[in-house]
């Protein structure tokens, strides 16, 4: 019996189309600049890896118990990427004369099989730059820096929150916690949950009079806590001194923990400074202990990291269709040399071939800006028709002159 499917979207996926798709590039545009101007390199990765590699030994972060597992016809166990970040482990073993710092970037899609809702995909694209193979704080401040510079452009209003991983571990040892993950897990939920609902889950794994310290301690500035001797406060410090080379506020955020277990010293989140809900638009952090694993080295490795979704849909930028319609009027070989001269200019262009009345509906449709006429008359002067879509102006242009208002739209 044969069963008729809806033919639809699959849930928590989506296509993208014009204006947005537009936009979209627009904004990849700016991105991949800066990402170029900061003197990262580009990579790019399979969709698919062995599920070993992905898994590692953090099953226990949400992305990673999210991925979608499949199975190859060998009956290999795969799954879809969830992130960049875990194939760098990969890469460096598979390369081992890559020349170190890497300073890479990639874009692409990845895939968590989560809960979806206003403005969450189970696919998404992601745009990160990492830099493998550098120490120093300098090389955290670089990423907040890129952050900062593509945000910008983007005229998006924002802040940067910082912390450090191994202050809160310092913390924890000195409150004689041991279950440090499973505790940070839950502080990092502060800004979504509250701290009353945070403490609640707290007391079903930690003593109240630690549950006391813990707060006590996050509640004191960063002063106090470099005063104190931890060297993770010291490193924040440090961090925002190098930040504020680059004329940037990184301000101290003692709850921010980040979800993935596998950051090591500093951790930063930039959030959309004008929303009630302050939505994260990029993070990242340090993590000197992951890419390293398969080559038996501790390699230090620092990352930021945009969500290409959140960025398009709050950036501050105009989008307009620069397109151009030729119409050819019975001279398709001339209508068609024109375009291609047109082409090598970098002018995009459209031909039609038929009706002029069906011709001005498609550019009003998409809001085209021009449209230009070839026919015979055109063709003798060797001067071109060209109508303004917007005030319905035309005038008559040779080449170029024709390049020349194109090229300037």
């Amino acid at each position: 019996m044969n069963v008729q499917q809806n033919i639809e979207t699959v849930r928590g996926f989506r296509d993208i189309l014009p204006p947005l798709s537009i936009k979209r590039q627009k904004v990849l545009d700016i991105i991949r600049k800066y990402f170029t101007r900061y003197g990262f390199l580009p990579i790019d990765t399979p969709t698919v890896e062995y599920d070993a590699l992905l898994k590692g030994d953090n099953e226990e972060d949400s992305a990673v118990s999210d991925r979608f597992r499949l199975k190859d016809r060998g009956n290999r166990d795969l799954s879809l990427r969830f992130e960049f970040t875990v194939q760098l482990s990969r890469i460096l073993k598979e390369n081992p004369t890559l020349k170190l710092p890497l300073r890479r970037w990639q874009i692409g899609n990845v895939f968590r099989d989560e809960p979806i809702g206003q403005g969450r995909y189970r696919e998404f694209t992601q745009c990160d730059a990492d830099i493998i193979g550098d120490a120093n704080i300098q090389a955290d401040a670089e990423c907040v820096a890129l952050a900062a510079s593509i945000l910008n452009e983007l005229g998006i209003s924002h802040k940067i929150l910082v912390n450090n991983r191994k202050l809160l571990n310092e913390i924890c040892a000195d409150l004689g916690i041991s279950n440090v993950q499973e505790v940070l897990r839950e502080v990092d939920k502060i800004q979504k949950i509250g701290e009353m609902e945070v403490k609640i889950n707290l007391a079903k794994i930690l003593e109240k009079e630690k549950i006391i310290r813990l707060f006590e301690m996050l509640g004191k500035n960063l002063t106090t806590l470099i005063k104190a001797g931890y060297e993770g406060a010291k490193e924040i410090k440090e961090l925002q001194k190098y930040c504020s080379y680059y004329s940037i506020k990184a301000e101290f955020s003692p709850s921010l923990v980040r979800g993935f277990g596998y950051y090591t010293g500093s951790i930063f989140e930039i959030k959309e400074k004008t929303s009630e809900t302050e939505i994260t638009i990029a993070a990242g952090g340090r993590y000197d202990k992951k890419v390293g694993k398969y080559i038996n080295r501790d390699l230090p490795a620092v990352g930021i990291s945009f969500g290409l979704d959140r960025v398009e849909e709050i950036a501050d930028i105009k989008v307009k269709n620069t397109t151009i319609l030729i119409i050819s009027i019975e001279k398709d070989e001339e209508a068609i040399f024109l375009a291609e001269k047109l082409r090598k200019e970098d002018i995009p262009i459209i031909l039609q071939f038929g009706k002029i009345s069906k011709g001005l509906e498609y550019a009003n449709a998409l809001a085209l800006p021009y449209v230009l006429f070839l026919g015979a008359d055109e063709v003798k002067a060797k001067k071109y028709k060209i109508r303004d879509m917007k005030s319905g102006k035309e005038e008559m242009l040779g080449i170029q002159e024709l390049i020349k208002k194109l090229s300037s739209r």
